[in-house]
């Protein structure tokens, strides 16, 4: 008996873990919802994600390396030099590190991003980020307080843990999105 409970416990982990990693797919109220969860991440990786914390949330949204494939944050960390109209040229070797973190933990598969052979730089304009905010008025977005769909925190309560869920939307001035 103790075996079989052992042996349920442990499948329960295992079930519980590959949803956790998996970026699972799910509906909510009748809507497709992408959960982005981190992959396990190394000493190292999280080393590496301070840094990109640092250098790239001083400046915007540290967006998840998971909503790119490896081919745009290669292209992204190639163009620094005009970064939306921006010098953001880093040191080689955090360059070096950062970019190896966005690639080491970017989408494996189009799933994420739906972009095909495409090379997007902008989470914005792949097809899955259109699909998730595409009845969203666009006075919802550009008002003040949100100013455009670069900045997820200003409605995704949960952004910078990885959670975009319907439920967890607070849009400034709205409220809840249902």
């Amino acid at each position: 008996m103790k075996t079989v409970l052992n042996l349920s416990v442990a499948a329960l982990v295992l079930a519980r873990s590959i949803y956790l990693y998996a970026g699972d797919d799910y509906e909510e109220h009748g809507h497709h919802v992408s959960s982005v969860a981190a992959k396990p991440m190394t000493q190292r990786d999280k080393s590496a994600m301070a840094l990109y914390t640092k250098e790239c949330g001083s400046c915007h949204f540290a967006y998840q390396p998971e909503f790119l494939p490896k081919r745009s944050w290669d292209k992204t960390m190639n163009t620094l030099d005009n970064h939306f109209g921006t010098n953001a040229t880093l040191d080689p070797a955090d360059h070096k590190t950062i970019q190896g973190y966005l690639t080491t933990h970017a989408s494996k598969s189009d799933r994420m991003t739906g972009m095909g052979g495409e090379v997007a730089i902008r989470i914005s304009e792949t097809p899955n980020f259109k699909r998730e905010h595409r009845e969203i008025p666009q006075k919802m977005v550009t008002q003040a307080e949100v100013k455009s769909f670069a900045n997820c925190t200003a409605c995704h309560t949960k952004a910078a843990g990885g959670s975009y869920r319907e439920r967890e939307v607070r849009i400034p001035n709205y409220g809840s999105w249902e």
